[in-house]
């Protein structure tokens, strides 16, 4: 999720762990070590940008590096903070606490983590938005909060422990949401005679009412949207083209492959001139609309010298406000 529900996570671990024995700095190294994995979006700086994006929420994100790295860090903070007479092993298991928890939460969102690196298989429930404020904020509530109170206030701990509860409970509220998303989909699906290969379902920005289901038959893409609001409809579902033949011998190159391995298979293919984009359809639209070119994660793709070059692309990203105000009215049900 985002770097601040992040930070909250780890500091809230941090507390839950040492908070009785170092008060605020278990905060402190909590929210430290809940920042670390996301580090490996500083790999752009050493690689191209395609590597740099393929390696996101890989081992930085996995179960093995909060193994490795927690004794080390864990004996950095030792060293810093000798006159606490706490030992090493303690702010080792503070700072695995607040490592592994990271990709564990990451797991819930569509981009998933590698989670079991280094096995390339990515964990991914789908179940919130990268961005959620009904998560966030009651967390954060009660972490400031508890900065506030000395450490030997007995406070401290349960309203460390009522942000944990609240989070954790909104988080299964999510997957109950998404189980009742799924159903009607299915059920709208079979309503309407569509026959089809596979199908994710994901949260739309910002909340958990409002779900999508991206549809997959033979070579095209369905969408539709359901609303926990919606009263007695169908679910609509737009046709998007795959139109993977557009890429002609293109679709042959390593680029391609691994783009298409990045978007894991959801993805369809525009063409424009002489370029070719490629639309990640993993995370939704900008808006609700029936235009394929509606999708904020896309990849340029075009020949120069007879390679394949690749950047990302950041068309049609000036109309976001009204596409979210789009979004929000439909959250609201039909």
């Amino acid at each position: 999720m985002d770097s601040l529900t992040q930070i909250v996570l780890g500091a809230a671990v941090g507390e839950a762990v040492l908070g009785r024995k170092v008060g605020n700095k278990a905060l402190l190294w909590g929210a430290i070590a809940g920042t670390i994995p996301d580090l490996d979006v500083l790999a752009k700086v050493f690689t191209d940008e395609l590597t740099a994006t393929e390696m996101h929420r890989g081992f930085s994100h996995s179960i093995l590096f909060a193994i490795l790295f927690s004794p080390i860090l864990g004996w950095l903070a030792s060293r810093i903070h000798r006159k606490l007479n706490v030992d090493w092993k303690s702010w080792a298991w503070l700072m695995f606490g607040s490592l592994v928890t990271h990709p564990m939460l990451d797991a819930h969102t569509n981009w998933g983590t590698t989670l079991f690196w280094p096995f390339e298989y990515k964990v991914a429930y789908n179940n919130i938005f990268i961005v959620d404020p009904l998560y966030t904020l009651p967390f954060l509530i009660c972490v400031i909060w508890v900065m506030t109170l000395r450490r030997d206030n007995p406070k401290r701990s349960r309203i460390n422990k009522i942000g944990l509860m609240i989070s954790s409970s909104y988080m299964v509220l999510t997957l109950i949401s998404k189980g009742i998303g799924y159903y009607h989909f299915q059920r709208s699906l079979e309503n309407q005679n569509i026959d089809y290969t596979n199908m994710m379902t994901n949260a739309t920005v910002f909340n958990s009412i409002l779900w999508t289901a991206t549809v997959e038959t033979d070579d095209q893409y369905l969408i539709g949207y359901y609303s926990l609001l919606d009263v007695g409809k169908e679910v609509e579902f737009t046709t998007f083209d795959k139109n993977r033949d557009l890429l002609g011998p293109a679709a042959n190159e390593e680029i391609v492959h691994r783009l298409g391995k990045l978007a894991q298979g959801w993805y369809i293919v525009l063409k424009e001139g002489d370029k070719w984009y490629i639309n990640d359809m993993r995370f939704g639209q900008i808006g609700i609309s029936n235009d394929p070119d509606s999708f904020p994660f896309s990849h340029e793709i075009w020949y120069e010298d007879d390679v394949l070059q690749v950047k990302q692309s950041q068309r049609n990203r000036e109309n976001m406000g009204e596409a979210l105000g789009q979004m929000f009215k439909r959250v609201l049900g039909k």
